[in-house]
């Protein structure tokens, strides 16, 4: 009876973490896990981010959700995990607009589109040490937006992100 209601009891936990719809619930599912880093940037605080470079100025103008989430990756298993999370997540209803698969390692930028603009940005990397997203919702111009993923934009908007919400930064101790 025990190894009965520990099976259960496992496999719907296993179900339960197996898939997510959308970043909100991958967001809430995670971001109290350990050594785990989770910003979700308030509204009044995308306008300092705009100013990063012009380019990301003309992206975050018009910017209504942004979120930053970065994550340890200790084993294969949970590389292996978090890439088909993603890949659940963005399967049906986004576009890839750049993928680079090495093995686990994954680094992927994919958007949704409604009509001639783009609705959501979604960059994932994972390289076997740590996994990443950042997730973008407003009204992005596609070409823009692929400039943006060929110049590897994202990358320098995410490294200004966590320096401006590091916890050592001695504005947000006091």
């Amino acid at each position: 009876m025990g190894k009965t209601a520990l099976f259960i009891t496992s496999m719907m936990l296993l179900i339960s973490c197996g898939s997510y719809n959308s970043i909100d619930s991958f967001y809430e599912a995670h971001k109290n896990d350990n050594q785990v880093t989770a910003i979700r940037v308030p509204h009044f605080m995308i306008s300092l981010i705009s100013n990063i470079s012009p380019e990301i100025n003309a992206l975050v103008g018009d910017t209504k959700d942004l979120r930053y989430m970065q994550f340890p990756v200790a084993t294969p298993a949970r590389a292996d995990f978090l890439n088909k999370q993603m890949n659940g997540i963005t399967g049906n209803s986004f576009i890839e607009i750049y993928r680079k698969n090495d093995d686990l390692k994954r680094s992927v930028v994919s958007i949704r589109e409604r009509k001639n603009s783009v609705k959501e940005i979604l960059i994932f990397n994972n390289n076997n040490k740590t996994g990443s997203f950042l997730y973008f919702n407003g009204n992005f111009d596609p070409v823009k937006v692929r400039g943006m993923a060929k110049n590897n934009d994202f990358e320098k908007l995410t490294e200004s992100l966590v320096k401006e919400y590091n916890p050592t930064t001695p504005g947000i101790n006091n």
